[in-house]
Order: structure tokens, then sequence, then C-alpha cells
């Protein structure tokens, strides 16, 4: 017996993203790749808040926080803190409308965690 078959990769990007179709698989793989070398953990602290934590590296806190800034613009939605340190936490909070994106998004960042 297997598990619910995981979300399909562009799941967490919501209907109501700006950017442009041809872009979103560029931006989600810039996701994946944080994740997939860069995540230690992932916390759903409420329905509205998702804690990451990255291992920190030279330049990270920087392609993070352009990153988010980044993915603002396009959904407007997305309120990210970025907090220097060891490790580098990332606070992700969305308004409780959009509560199912950020849920797809944790989904995706623990299935792809750099984390053993």
């Amino acid at each position: 017996m297997t598990g619910p078959e995981p979300s399909p990769p562009d799941a967490w990007v919501p209907s109501a993203c700006t950017l442009p179709t041809a872009e979103r698989p560029l931006r989600v793989a810039e996701f994946d790749r944080l994740f997939g070398t860069a995540l230690r953990d992932v916390r759903r602290v409420a329905d509205t808040t998702l804690v990451l934590e990255l291992a920190p590296a030279p330049g990270r806190a920087a392609e993070v926080r352009d990153l988010a800034r980044r993915e603002t613009a396009c959904c407007s939605f997305f309120a990210f803190t970025v907090e220097d340190g060891d490790p580098l936490r990332v606070r992700v909070e969305v308004p409780a409308e959009r509560a199912g994106v950020l849920a797809a998004l944790a989904e995706r960042a623990t299935r792809l965690s750099a984390a053993p």
C-alpha cells in the first residue's frame, strides 16, 4: 500500500500569481534548489505561518531575500522575514484564505529537504 500521491511541482503556485506562466517552472526550480541544498527544518507554527531553517552559506541570505522579494512581487499575499544566523531562518506568512498555498509549500519543502 502506498501513501497519497505527492502534489504536483506547482501545486503551491496559486491561481492569483501574476508571474507569467512560462516563468513559473523556473521560479519553482529556484525554490526546489534551495530546499534540496540548504533546508534543515520545516515547521508549520500556525495555519498561516511557516518557518524554514536553512544552512548558512556565503551569499545565501542575500539569495533568499532576493527570491522572497521576487516572489512577493507576483504573489503579494506572501510575507517573508529573513533572519541571519545559524540557522538562517525564513518566516513565511500568508492570510487565512491562502493557508492551503502555504500547506502545499510546506509539503514540497519537506519532501525536498536537504536534512538527513
